[in-house]
């Protein structure tokens, strides 16, 4: 279904929530081949703990930026469970074709992928704009008298 070679990086959370939902989807008298790519990504994929994924990674319910291969624009897009998602919206189910290529590449990973009409297509992605793990790490942070972040932001660098 697609031509990713680059290792998925997955979030434990992340892995165990997509593990159970694409062997839900493989049960069903005509399983998505969606699921079945969903759940050989998440074999080969590097499993790390939530604050250990890299703010480049799209991770579920990141929001990202996209180039399209076929219109070379560049959209917005969040990546979200199935019954979450929403096309005019720009939200994008895991257990789709392009949703299950998507988790676990990183910015400036390209990646083909056949649609739903069997058409090849490509994608390159510009930019993971927020991740919720890291937004997550930073509430660790925050002040328990101000209720603030501070200076933290979900996508800094940390050194």
């Amino acid at each position: 279904m697609s031509t990713s070679v680059a290792t998925p990086i997955v979030s434990s959370i992340d892995h165990a929530r997509l593990r159970r939902i694409a062997l839900a989807g493989m049960q069903i008298r005509r399983s998505p081949p969606s699921a079945h790519f969903l759940a050989e990504e998440l074999e080969r994929a590097r499993v790390v703990g939530p604050a250990y994924l890299p703010p480049n990674v799209i991770s579920m319910h990141s929001v990202f930026d996209f180039r399209d291969g076929v219109t070379k624009g560049i959209r917005r897009a969040m990546l979200v469970y199935p019954g979450e998602e929403d096309e005019g919206l720009g939200r994008i189910s895991v257990l789709s074709p392009l949703g299950a290529a998507l988790i676990g590449l990183s910015e400036r990973q390209s990646f083909q992928w056949r649609s739903a009409t069997g058409v090849w297509r490509t994608l390159h992605v510009a930019r993971v704009v927020r991740q919720p793990e890291r937004a997550s790490e930073c509430d660790e942070h925050r002040d328990g008298a101000t209720g603030s972040i501070g200076r933290m932001r979900p996508n800094e660098d940390r050194t």
